[in-house]
């Protein structure tokens, strides 16, 4: 490496360090080395990506971001509820210092907080590090995730601080996959002047909200709004969140608090990585089909490599990346007739049958089936007029009826008009 350049490595290294120390992050983000093969996106300029994560997750998840999601962002910045070293350049901040010290020393769900700050990862117990299982409440068996929640409204102070002058600040989590070109064009239809908040929409009770997993995005003026708002309360909002299991909602809260309407965002950001969605169906009026696919959530390693080689592959294009693309390019190859220890995500009431035969007998009796899974132990078949590829599960067969798939996805045709929301 040439001297001039590991100069340069060594003062970003610097500067990550100077900035992961400070408690309240510094007046703008570490540069970036970006690579030379990066396309050009003038449009990043104006916008800081914000990355949230946990000490519990950031060295097995962040790390692909490094080299996927992130390679070619000049401004992003790793909010963690720990400061650790992830890279030669990347420095986790500590989002969660700027809480109230009654909270941080004795709030139950800072147990967590206060462990690893004192410790270190070395703190971290087999019962932190349980990944649970989603419920309609979310992990409440896991540590992290219930520590998570506390990010949401002191990343927005952080974020302000980071980059003052950013036009849209972008915020993902470690499993989340952001298509760039078709995220930018998008907001190319937004005037950043105005306060905009554009997520995929939840609802919980009469809160309607952006799902942090599918990332969402606020216009500089929504989030200065936001912050303003949280600063004249008494207490910063702590006890509202201290009596709220999700903190995505609680920013909904805060921002319609202050005027700030949601932008329903569905189909464009997603809940769902690509194996688990439905590109067939309508939701909420719109078919995800000719949709420019932006987001996608759950994602491991392997599902983030998958979306980054895809769009490696496919290069520069004139044309947004669609749904329907993604389907064609990643999931229809991976339907068959019947793939064993496998489950496609078939949900309703069992049939009892005595074979896989059988239950594909079943799905084709039915007009509009289009997959079918069966349960040998049970001896239960489930079919299904919603696609969907799934994953890997022993004692279960799935398959699908790729005749009428073809049939759907010929149907809904190539897409001459794209459809975006705005």
């Amino acid at each position: 490496m040439p001297r001039r350049r590991l100069i340069l490595v060594a003062a970003l290294l610097a500067l990550g360090l100077l900035y992961s120390l400070s408690s309240h992050g510094a007046s703008s983000p570490p540069l970036q080395i970006i690579p030379d093969d990066c396309p050009s996106r003038p449009d990043l300029d104006n916008i800081l990506v914000v990355l949230k994560t946990g000490v519990t997750e950031s060295r097995t998840k962040v790390p692909i971001h490094l080299s996927t999601t992130l390679r070619c962002i000049p401004n992003h910045v790793l909010f963690s509820d720990y400061v650790e070293q992830l890279s030669p350049t990347h420095f986790t901040h500590d989002v969660l210092a700027s809480l109230s010290p009654a909270l941080l020393d004795h709030n139950p769900e800072l147990d967590l907080y206060r462990r690893v700050r004192a410790d270190g990862p070395a703190a971290l117990t087999s019962a932190d590090l349980n990944p649970d299982v989603n419920t309609p409440i979310g992990k409440p068996n896991n540590p992290g995730w219930k520590l998570d929640k506390w990010k949401f409204l002191p990343m927005l102070d952080e974020a302000l601080r980071v980059k003052p002058d950013a036009s849209w600040y972008i915020f993902l989590e470690a499993d989340t996959y952001l298509v760039w070109d078709n995220f930018l064009e998008w907001l190319r239809r937004f005037d950043p002047s105005r306060p905009w908040y554009l997520g995929n929409q939840m609802q919980i009770v009469d809160a309607v909200f952006a799902h942090g997993g599918s990332g969402f995005a606020l216009s500089r003026p929504a989030l200065v709004q936001a912050v303003n708002h949280r600063k004249r309360s008494s207490d910063g909002w702590e006890f509202a969140v201290a009596e709220h299991w999700a903190g995505d909602c609680m920013l909904g809260i805060l921002l319609e608090n202050v005027g700030v309407e949601l932008t329903w965002s569905w189909p464009m950001l997603q809940i769902a990585p690509p194996e688990e969605m439905d590109y067939f169906s309508v939701g909420y009026a719109k078919r995800p089909w000719c949709y420019p696919a932006v987001s996608f959530h759950h994602l491991d390693e392997q599902g983030i490599r998958q979306l980054d080689d895809l769009e490696r592959e496919l290069g520069p294009r004139k044309t947004p990346l669609l749904y329907r693309d993604v389907f064609l390019k990643l999931v229809r190859p991976e339907l068959r007739d019947v793939r064993t220890d496998w489950d496609n995500l078939v949900e309703g009431d069992p049939v009892r049958v005595s074979s896989f035969a059988a239950c594909r007998g079943v799905c084709t009796r039915e007009a509009k089936c289009l997959q079918y899974a069966y349960n040998a132990t049970e001896g239960a078949c489930r079919t299904s007029t919603v696609l969907a590829l799934g994953h890997a599960r022993p004692g279960v067969s799935a398959g699908w009826m790729t005749e009428r798939i073809d049939a759907m996805a010929e149907s809904l045709g190539e897409c001459r008009e794209i459809s975006w929301i705005d």
